[in-house]
């Protein structure tokens, strides 16, 4: 194990995000910065997983680390086809919908992509991607919406939400799937699951869907307003979009979506700011008090975590509504890249089988 190492890549819109680990000790981390320039070279976003192959490459060797003694290449997943949690080494299925885009294009499609990449180049590393974004594990009654049409999906924060469910079992001296817990994850997006025995049964669609509003989206609308607004004329199906995930919840009231200049505005007596900053709070509340009722009340835990639970005043005024359900535990952040390589790790450790992509 000493030489084994594990790489881990995250890719973003506009930056590579990489790790490399040995056992669970970080060596080396770094975000790689791309400019506008380069990405629009590209007309698809798959088409630049060899553009961004070649620079983590030649980071790693500035660096100084043996490449030769990677042996796992863990990549964020992307927007395949709705799979259940876990890892999945990369075959030719999956290098094939990540190309495709099954559910969009996004940056994340490009994890597995490099991922195989650099494992092929490598003498004896396997590629893998884990619990990406479009995780299914909703139960049948999850699903239905109200329309046969529009049907309820899965789309969520699923590797930290697993993450910090795990985190927290081992804390407490238990098994993930011996727990009932709430998870909410506060970013850019929210997303709040309610995960029994190791598994979310269910969860607000994060992207673009139901919910809290958070940073950047809206979350759940008022749907005829939302009709009416699809129809008057002003915004074209791209704008209403946008609306949406982008320039959506805090950006559409308050012109940033950075939450922590809203809480200090809020603190120093700015009543608007303090009205959205409470009512996002509320909306949190609202939604883990509606997974509580999934859960049939029997609750474990709620767990906070993302980078908005480094907000103390945020924390308490979600926490002051639902302490009554069961007990309140604070993860801030999100360590993806740590959370990508304990993924690789338990395939190198024996500790779970990767599954098949079909």
């Amino acid at each position: 194990m000493e030489e084994e190492l594990l790489l881990a890549i995250n890719p973003g819109s506009t930056s590579t995000k990489i790790a490399v680990f040995r056992n669970t000790r970080e060596l080396f981390l770094k975000t790689i910065k791309h400019s506008c320039e380069d990405i629009e070279k590209f007309e698809k976003i798959t088409d630049q997983y060899e553009f961004r192959r070649d620079i983590i490459l030649k980071e790693l060797k500035g660096a100084e680390i043996v490449v030769d003694n990677i042996q796992i290449v863990v990549g964020r997943g992307g927007l395949v086809k709705p799979i259940k949690s876990g890892v999945y080494e990369m075959n030719d299925a999956l290098i094939n919908d990540l190309k495709v885009g099954v559910l969009g294009q996004h940056a994340s499609n490009l994890g597995g992509l490099i991922a195989h990449e650099i494992a092929q180049s490598l003498p004896k590393a396997r590629a893998f991607i884990a619990d990406p974004v479009v995780v299914d594990e909703l139960d049948d009654i999850a699903r239905i919406s109200g329309h046969p049409e529009l049907e309820r999906i899965s789309i969520f924060h699923a590797l930290n939400q697993k993450a910090i469910a795990r985190q927290h079992a081992r804390a407490v001296a238990q098994t993930y799937e011996g727990l009932n817990l709430i998870v909410a994850h506060l970013g850019g997006g929210i997303s709040v699951g309610a995960h029994f025995q190791g598994r979310v049964i269910d969860v607000n669609q994060a992207l673009d869907g139901d919910g809290p509003f958070s940073p950047e989206r809206s979350g759940s609308l008022p749907v005829g307003a939302l009709v009416k607004l699809c129809f008057s004329g002003k915004y074209t199906e791209k704008k209403i979009k946008k609306m949406i995930t982008g320039r959506g919840g805090l950006v559409a009231y308050l012109d940033t979506n950075d939450a922590y200049e809203i809480e200090k505005k809020a603190l120093s007596g700015d009543e608007k700011a303090k009205l959205i900053y409470d009512a996002m709070a509320y909306q949190v509340a609202k939604e883990i008090g509606a997974m509580s009722t999934v859960l049939k009340g029997d609750v474990d835990a709620i767990l906070l975590t993302g980078g908005i639970a480094y907000g103390k005043p945020f924390v308490d005024a979600v926490t002051q509504r639902i302490r009554h359900i069961s007990p309140v535990y604070v993860y801030p952040g999100e360590d993806e890249m740590r959370a990508l390589a304990m993924n690789g790790l338990m395939v190198l450790k024996g500790e779970t089988v990767p599954l098949v992509y079909e």
